[in-house]
C-alpha cells in the first residue's frame, strides 16, 4: 500500500472560491501593465535613509555592551499583538489632527489596531462577526478582496447600485426595507462595506452629503460601517471631504480602515479604529493569524509618520494624478464609446462599453498577446450573491457586468501609459466596430 495521501478532504470553500484574478494577474509581466494597484511612486530614498538611520542607532546600542545588544534584539522580536505602543501613539496624532477622528491625547493610542496590511483588518472583522447565512451590503461592483472573504464566510452579500458619486443612499436603506420581505435573505444585514474616497474598482469619491446619509441610516438600522479608507491619502484635490468615522463620536457605528501601503509603500501593515468590543475580538483573532505584525517594520513606519509622511506626500500625489490624467485622456482619444469614471485620487478608472462584449475574454484572446494587462470587471461581483434592483424594488439574484474593466495608472509612467492605453482602445475600436 502507498504510504503517500491520494486525497485532501478540503474544506467546502475551496470548491467555489477561485483564486484571486488580481492575485492571478500579478505573474504576468508585461510593459503594459494595468492589473493590480501596485504603487508605483515609492520615496525609496527617504526608506533607504531611514534604514541607515535605524541601523546605526542598533550598532551605537551594541556597542555599549549586553544591555544594548538585548534592547535591539527586542526590537526585532516579537511585539504586542494589537501593534507597538510607539506606532500607534504616531497614528492616533495623525488620525486625530488629519482626519478629525475623535481620539483622545492621553490615551487615545490605545484604540489604534496595527494589522498584517489592512487586508488582515476586513478578514478579522468579517470572521469575528459572520455566520454562515449572515447577510451583509456592499456597492456594485465592490473591492474583490471585501467580498470574497465575506462569501468564504458563508455571508449572503446584496449589492447596492452605484453611480459616478458612488454608492446610493437611498437604495441602501430601499434594499434594507426589501429584505424585510425576501424569502432567501433570512437575517438583516449588519455590515455595510464602502469605500469613501477613490474606491476600488471605481475610482468615485463619496460626497459629503452621501458619507452623512450613509452614519444616519447605520444609526436607524443598527448597521455596522465597514469604512475602507486605503486611498484617502492619495486625494488631487487640496481638500478632503469628512471620513465617516468622524461622525462616530461615540465610537460604537464605523470600523475605520488605513493602511500604509498605497501612502508609504506595500509594507503590508494596517491600522484601525473600530468600536471596543469588536476591537478585542479583532485582536483575539488576529493572534491566531500571525501572533504580531513585525516589530521592526513598525519602527521603519514609525519614524516615517513621525517625520517624513507630510513632507513627500504631496510629491507622491503628484506623480499618481498625472499618470490618473494620462490615462484618462488616452482612454478619451481612442476608446470606443462607454463610460468611464473620473477619478480624484486613488489607484483606478473604471470603464464600461456601451456595446457589449466579454471583457475577460478579450484581455486572453487579445489584450494579453499584445502585451497589456487589466482586470476584468466581473471580478469586483459576488460568486454567487444578490442584488437591490431599484426598478423591482426587490432582493434578486446578481450578476456581473462583463463588458467593464479596471484600469490602474499607478505602477507605469505616464508616457508608458499613454502608448499602452492607446494601443488597447485602438484594439477595442476593431473588436467593437
Amino acid at each position: 500500500m502507498s504510504s503517500k495521501l491520494e486525497f485532501f478532504d478540503f474544506a467546502a470553500w475551496t470548491q467555489f472560491i477561485p483564486e484571486s484574478e488580481i492575485r492571478r494577474l500579478l505573474r504576468y509581466d508585461v510593459p503594459y501593465y494595468f492589473a493590480g494597484g501596485k504603487p508605483g511612486a515609492i520615496p525609496v530614498d527617504v526608506f533607504a535613509k531611514i534604514l541607515i538611520e535605524l541601523g546605526t542607532e542598533q550598532l551605537e546600542k551594541i556597542k555599549k555592551g549586553p544591555e544594548g545588544k538585548q534592547e535591539v534584539i527586542d526590537e526585532y522580536n516579537y511585539g504586542p499583538t494589537a501593534g507597538l505602543r510607539s506606532f500607534r501613539e504616531t497614528l492616533a496624532k495623525y488620525l486625530r489632527e488629519k482626519d478629525g477622528i475623535p481620539l483622545s491625547k492621553e490615551d487615545g493610542w490605545k484604540e489604534i489596531v496595527i494589522t498584517t496590511g489592512s487586508q488582515q483588518a476586513i478578514y478579522t472583522i468579517l470572521d469575528t462577526l459572520i455566520d454562515p447565512g449572515d447577510a451583509i451590503l456592499t456597492p456594485a461592483p465592490v473591492y474583490l478582496g471585501f467580498v470574497t472573504p465575506a462569501e468564504k464566510l458563508g455571508a449572503k452579500v446584496i449589492c447596492i447600485p452605484t453611480d459616478l458619486n458612488g454608492i446610493i443612499p437611498e437604495y441602501v436603506e430601499e434594499a434594507l426595507q426589501a429584505v424585510e420581505k425576501s424569502d432567501e435573505i433570512k437575517k438583516t444585514p449588519e455590515i455595510l462595506y464602502v469605500i469613501a474616497d477613490s474606491d476600488n474598482p471605481k475610482g468615485t469619491t463619496l460626497p459629503t452629503k452621501r458619507r452623512k446619509q450613509l452614519f444616519d441610516i447605520a444609526e436607524t438600522w443598527n448597521l455596522l460601517i465597514i469604512e475602507d479608507a486605503a486611498y484617502r491619502e492619495i486625494q488631487f484635490k487640496n481638500e478632503k471631504l469628512p471620513a465617516i468615522k468622524s461622525f462616530d463620536k461615540e465610537n460604537q457605528r464605523v470600523a475605520y480602515l488605513r493602511t500604509t501601503s498605497k501612502e508609504a509603500a506595500p509594507f503590508r501593515v494596517g491600522y484601525s479604529v473600530m468600536p471596543d468590543a469588536l476591537r478585542e475580538q479583532v485582536i483575539k483573532d488576529k493572534g491566531y493569524l500571525d501572533l504580531c505584525t513585525p516589530s521592526l517594520i513598525q519602527k521603519i513606519l514609525n519614524i516615517y509618520y513621525a517625520n517624513y509622511l507630510e513632507k513627500t506626500l504631496p510629491e507622491i500625489t503628484k506623480i499618481y494624478e498625472k499618470r490618473c490624467k494620462a490615462m484618462c485622456n488616452a482612454i478619451d482619444e481612442t476608446f470606443p464609446e462607454g463610460e468611464r469614471t473620473n477619478p480624484t485620487g486613488g489607484f483606478f478608472v473604471w470603464w464600461q462599453s456601451k456595446k457589449m462584449f466579454d471583457a475577460k475574454k478579450f484581455l486572453e484572446e487579445v489584450a494579453l498577446p499584445n502585451q497589456i494587462l487589466y482586470v476584468p470587471g466581473h471580478s469586483f461581483y459576488p460568486i454567487r450573491g444578490y442584488a437591490y434592483n431599484p426598478d423591482t424594488k426587490r432582493i434578486e439574484k446578481s450578476s456581473p457586468n462583463i463588458n467593464t474593466m479596471r484600469l490602474g495608472f499607478s505602477y507605469r509612467d505616464e508616457k508608458i501609459i499613454e502608448t499602452g492605453i492607446k494601443k488597447l482602445g485602438k484594439l477595442l475600436t476593431e473588436k467593437l466596430k
